[in-house]
């Protein structure tokens, strides 16, 4: 059995990429090869790329050489979004050997017959109007918990964004399928799923992307919160105005959907908002922010936003940067805005400086500091549920409360995906919680 091939992965970007990613995987392993580590020496680099920010261009080739360093004679393969989006700039990517767009990744080892090196990548990519069929995955094997991919494409127009080009019209999986798949996880001894997608909130159009809904995002909720075995649900992010009132008081009651939701805001100021082409104004935003927390005051809430997209003045930006810091949240991911080819933003007027841009962000990335110290302070004497992951890290075990509290413990390998009630005692210097245990196991 010498002679099974050898294969290896990397992926770029997003959770609904790493989910995607372990279902190609285990494609090849039906198929007879052997999965390997990315930095072990293999027959084929599968590279599943990104395309939201200009780094993941520039990610994508020093990946490559990094998987040409280890096997020259590797055959290197590019699938994803930025793989949909410039196949050719992909292929001609030195030592890259073929491009696969949205609905080819999938069948990815249809297409790889001999291994032989090409001189010039080859490309298979779709109109992105064919991707319009449903495929379904989920991450499992590499931590303690599993994306779960429901949904995949996005039908809004937001004018920054490229992912409806790279990922197609909106579509869903059949809520008999996800309940199998989440049965195939928890069987696994896997205690969390974390629900992904493009738009999760968008779930229930039809595989097809037609546009009847078979069922809502709400009903796909209370069908996952009776599967047998999980331990926790986690929303992973998800649209102001697909997050209805009834969903936010259902996981308020519910026996395994955590308490932490992760809301794209992009900007505090309407007029930003609408020149984005957002699907809310700024009042339904702060309406859902205080349902959450009348219903849940412990839960956690993240927050995305851009800064310097076109026509933001300083007075625009100010209006975000109080309303963030006066809003009950717990932290941010601040996205710098960045042009990207064939979307209305990039031809606006207004452009903002790239050191303006850069200001913005180091702002909203300080503010963010100080309201996740804040959010964790108010949960400090607080008796939660923590999930330790598997990983030392310098002499501790980290882990994640329901309400996403990191905290630490001094490493002890017997704790690894387990659960335990803990009492979270005081911030440490680098910012984690310290913690002691309710009812201390036997091993510890």
């Amino acid at each position: 059995m010498e002679n099974r091939k050898k294969v290896a992965f990397y992926t770029l970007g997003c959770k609904l990429n790493f989910s995607e990613t372990s279902t190609i995987a285990r494609n090849f392993q039906d198929e007879g090869f052997d999965r390997v580590e990315f930095e072990d020496v293999a027959d084929i680099y599968v590279v599943n790329t990104c395309s939201v920010t200009e780094n993941a261009d520039k990610q994508f080739k020093q990946v490559v050489k990094k998987a040409l360093k280890k096997n020259e004679n590797a055959f290197v393969a590019a699938v994803g979004c930025y793989a949909q989006l410039k196949p050719e700039e992909l292929a001609a990517v030195d030592g890259v050997d073929l491009v696969l767009g949205a609905t080819e990744k999938f069948k990815i080892t249809d297409y790889i017959n001999d291994l032989s090196k090409n001189d010039m990548g080859e490309v298979h990519s779709c109109e992105i109007s064919e991707a319009d069929f449903y495929v379904g995955s989920y991450s499992i094997g590499d931590r303690t918990r599993a994306f779960l991919k429901v949904q995949d494409g996005c039908d809004y127009k937001c004018t920054y964004c490229t992912i409806p080009l790279a990922r197609g019209i909106s579509r869903s999986d059949t809520l008999e399928n996800v309940l199998k798949n989440a049965a195939e996880i928890s069987a696994q001894n896997i205690k969390e799923i974390v629900l992904t997608g493009v738009n999760v909130g968008d779930y229930g159009k039809g595989e097809f992307g037609n546009k009847k809904h078979e069922h809502t995002f709400y009903e796909l909720v209370q069908a996952l919160d009776e599967v047998e075995g999980i331990e926790r649900l986690r929303i992973s992010s998800i649209e102001p105005n697909l997050l209805k009132n009834e969903t936010i008081d259902f996981v308020a009651q519910s026996k395994t959907f955590v308490p932490h939701f992760h809301i794209p805001l992009q900007s505090g100021s309407d007029k930003i908002l609408k020149l984005m082409r957002r699907r809310y104004l700024r009042d339904v935003y702060t309406n859902r922010v205080m349902q959450i927390k009348e219903v849940m005051p412990h839960a956690c809430i993240g927050v995305d936003v851009i800064v310097g997209f076109p026509g933001e003045t300083d007075e625009d930006f100010l209006e975000t940067y109080n309303y963030l810091n006066e809003m009950d949240i717990s932290y941010l991911h601040v996205f710098t805005y960045s042009e990207r080819a064939n979307t209305p933003a990039a031809e606006m007027d207004g452009v903002v400086p790239a050191k303006v841009r850069s200001k913005r962000s180091k702002m909203l990335r300080g503010l963010s500091v100080k309201k996740r110290r804040a959010f964790y302070e108010s949960q400090i004497g607080s008796t939660r549920t923590v999930l330790f992951e598997s990983e030392n890290k310098e002499g501790y075990i980290h882990g994640f409360t329901e309400n996403y509290v990191k905290v630490k413990t001094p490493w002890n390998p017997e704790l690894v995906n387990t659960l335990h009630e803990i009492k979270l005692t005081k911030i440490d210097d680098d910012g984690i919680v310290r913690m002691e245990f309710v009812n201390t196991p036997e091993y510890v």
